[in-house]
């Protein structure tokens, strides 16, 4: 579908929410919650599994419930705010989120842990893309837009980090169970403070009737992608039900395309992926978040395991690559982003982070924190602020505002997808190079100190084998972004698709469909 660029009156859609900023702190805090939930576990989950008597073979689940549900659920969650309205979707998507913690946290058995695990991740697919576009429905003028989106791209970038630092606190000096009930004080303050001061623009909702069909095909196809990526990481890329998984994926993700092509209200209008900075954003956010997550966890285990880093000491090892995303969001990206096109800023973000990441290639059990890590996380941080920053924004610019929930709904599930997708990745891949190291120099060590040492030799060989993928895979999100975000910068030209496939600049603050 073309789009035709038009002015607005005054750069916006209309008169300016004055609780606006007011606004942008409970959906900041909310965004918070649900960035750190995805981390804090994590650290955790040793405890939690000794404590419920988990399995080892049954541990996975803690994560991949959670998983399975926010991803499967997100594109179903951005249309039902488009749906009910964003704002109601989001306070409703609060206290679900806040009742599941408290499910999770007073866990008594692994069965009750992974319901409320999935309960978390069924709420977080509502409140997630409720979230994102509210911001795209409220912020409307360039300059303000790109403030609001630098302070949430900073928060969806940051947040996990900071799960890193809250939950190692948690941990060691309190109960895992707390990891869970520091949720519920989030979700009580963010959902009365938007009760009161959130009022969404008239003529933003989705009045159409649901595309059942989309929902069951998107849902089905996008939990079978999940759980074939969650399934590759513990019983390998051969294993029958894994391939399964991926082919029925595959079937029903187009079957979904097509359904979508057809229908009159679709659950995901293809003119919201088929737009080429759109779809740009998509791509190389998901391969982004692909190298990031892996990343996250190989640290994590290197400073703990090769280290002997406590898990608080670990999480205060974050802390740069934390200050560096909050710089690059907040005053790189946002102080760039009215100036320059948004290309500019998420093509050479990705190639610093790049080279954060190529620095980290060259990892030992020796490193030095300060001359190694320190600098490496510190041009991680800066590269993916900058990136995230304008991407977030472009990604619901533009978009009608009735299908603002399920554009900001399609940046999640890339994030959440990709973040499945490096997990998995990146993980088989360091496993194998791990292997490979302990069968080539196993058998030149006779003492048991030998054997440890090859053991974190082969260790630390494994993450540096698959950081080099990552550092590929960061690259090549450099490629796609500088190559298909042809967007001007916000309040100057921007190229767009006219009718007969021609491009034309227009000076256009806002594009409209």
């Amino acid at each position: 579908m073309s789009e035709t660029a038009v002015k607005a009156p005054g750069g916006t859609l209309g008169a300016a929410d004055p609780n606006r900023w007011k606004a942008l702190v409970f959906i900041a805090l909310a965004q918070l919650m649900v960035v750190l939930d995805a981390t804090i576990v994590n650290i955790a989950l040793p405890s939690a599994q000794q404590d419920l008597g988990i399995s080892d073979g049954n541990r996975q689940w803690v994560v991949t419930a959670y998983a399975l549900a926010f991803g499967g659920l997100l594109l179903f969650g951005g249309r039902i705010a488009d749906l009910w309205g964003r704002k109601r979707a989001f306070v409703i998507g609060l206290a679900g989120f806040a009742a599941a913690s408290a499910l999770g946290g007073a866990a008594t058995n692994e069965a009750m842990m992974f319901g409320a695990r999935a309960l978390q991740g069924v709420f977080g697919a509502l409140l997630a893309p409720a979230a994102l576009s509210l911001l795209a429905v409220m912020f409307t003028d360039a300059k303000e837009r790109a403030k609001a989106f630098g302070i949430y791209g900073a928060i969806a970038g940051g947040g996990g980090a900071v799960g890193l630092i809250l939950g190692g606190f948690l941990t060691e000096y309190l109960d895992w169970r707390w990891t869970f009930f520091v949720n519920i004080p989030f979700a009580i303050l963010a959902a009365a403070g938007a009760w009161f001061v959130i009022r969404e623009p008239k003529g933003a909702r989705n009045s159409s009737a649901l595309d059942i069909p989309g929902v069951i095909l998107s849902t089905l196809g996008l939990v079978a992608l999940v759980y074939g990526f969650t399934r590759a990481e513990s019983n390998g890329w051969g294993d029958s039900l894994t391939v399964g998984m991926f082919v029925a994926s595959g079937v029903l993700l187009a079957a979904f395309v097509l359904v979508e092509s057809k229908v009159k209200a679709p659950l995901l209008p293809l003119r919201v992926v088929t737009e080429r900075n759109r779809g740009g954003i998509y791509l190389s956010l998901g391969l982004a978040i692909i190298a990031m997550f892996g990343l996250f966890l190989f640290l994590t285990y290197y400073l703990q395991i090769v280290k002997g880093y406590s898990p608080v000491k670990t999480g205060f090892a974050f802390l740069p690559m934390i200050a560096g995303m909050i710089t690059g969001s907040t005053q790189i990206g946002t102080r760039l982003m009215t100036r320059v096109a948004p290309r500019l800023l998420m093509g050479p973000g990705f190639l610093v982070a790049a080279v954060g990441m190529l620095l980290l290639t060259q990892l030992e059990i020796g490193s030095s924190y300060a001359a190694l890590l320190l600098p490496a996380m510190l041009l991680l941080g800066l590269g993916m602020g900058t990136a995230f920053m304008p991407a977030m924004s472009l990604a619901t610019q533009g978009v009608k505002p009735q299908d603002a929930g399920v554009a900001s709904a399609m940046v999640n599930t890339s994030q959440q997808v990709g973040g499945a997708i490096g997990t998995a990745l990146l993980n088989t891949i360091a496993a194998s190079a791990t292997t490979a190291y302990v069968a080539d120099h196993i058998a030149g060590a006779t003492s048991r100190s030998q054997q440890q040492l090859v053991q974190l030799e082969a260790m630390v060989q494994g993450y540096t084998s698959a950081i080099w993928f990552a550092v590929g895979i960061l690259v090549a999100a450099a490629v796609i972004a500088l190559t298909f975000v042809n967007a001007g910068r916000p309040g100057g030209t921007t190229v767009v698709s006219s009718e007969d496939g021609a491009e034309d600049e227009v000076p256009v603050p806002v594009v409209a469909h």
